[in-house]
């Protein structure tokens, strides 16, 4: 299967120019499964909650998906994309995953990040695998990736791909993916943005370099630091079954559950 990514650079708050951003950087290329940023469409550096809750949207039937959806139908592939979801009085971090059918999925980011403590509800959703038949597709948002339990329990739910929308402030994750990828025998796509937000007192930097990496941790493709980019990859979803070390050792099976427990 063809595994993509889409880095992008949005303008905050101009969704529709964000949307054409997009559809201008996929322009022909072809992928089975595309990973765009975290809050691909907003932007990130939202004036605390009341601001979130303006941009945010209910699924499956808010603009946003409604507009990834007709992508998907019109590409005949499926999307992983950050948005800002609205459910009664909360608000989340949250990514979509659509289909040519439809929503597949949902996550709502649990690792809050600095400021976002003030902006979003805390996510309440399992860190759930879904089967699109060319592979096991789990989701993970951005900080997310500082706490090694999101990977290894979307690896131990049977996922072989796990599609991480982000906007990366700091420069360790990329290189962190490696270790991630490699503990658990998966593929990760971190999809980043590029680009400075400045609002109000505050500025805030996004550090790029959007990675795609394979099950033993080799780096399969990296984008751009400071440029919109498009990775594309060519990937054995399978390979993220076989968690055989050596004769002698398996990721999985040569764990000691019983003494991990706090």
């Amino acid at each position: 299967m063809i595994l993509g990514i889409v880095q992008t650079d949005p303008v905050f708050g101009d969704i529709i120019g964000n949307q054409i951003q997009v559809e201008r950087l996929l322009g022909n290329h072809k992928a089975d499964l595309w990973v765009l940023p975290e809050l691909a469409l907003t932007g990130y550096e939202t004036r605390g909650r009341a601001e979130s809750l303006e941009l945010s949207e209910e699924l499956p039937h808010g603009p946003s998906a409604k507009w990834l959806h007709q992508l998907c139908r019109d590409r005949n592939c499926h999307m992983i994309m950050g948005l800002i979801e609205r459910e009664g009085d909360k608000v989340y971090n949250g990514s979509v995953f659509i289909g040519p059918d439809g929503m597949v999925g949902r996550y709502r980011k649990v690792h809050l990040f600095d400021k976002e403590v003030t902006r979003f509800d805390p996510g309440d959703i399992p860190f759930n695998v879904y089967d699109i038949g060319v592979a096991r597709v789990g989701i993970m948002i951005c900080f997310d990736w500082r706490f090694p339990e999101v990977m290894r329990t979307l690896a131990l739910r049977g996922g072989q791909i796990v599609a991480h929308p982000s906007n990366l402030v700091l420069p360790y994750c990329q290189a962190a993916m490696v270790t991630r990828c490699f503990e658990n025998n998966v593929f990760a796509a971190t999809a980043n943005r590029i680009g400075t937000e400045e609002r109000d007192d505050r500025s805030v930097s996004f550090t790029g370099r959007s990675v795609i990496v394979g099950t033993q941790g080799e780096l399969l493709a990296s984008a751009a630091v400071d440029a919109t980019d498009v990775l594309l990859v060519d990937i054995d979803p399978t390979r993220a079954d076989i968690k055989t070390i050596n004769p002698y050792n398996d990721t999985f099976g040569t764990r000691r559950a019983e003494f991990y427990e706090i």
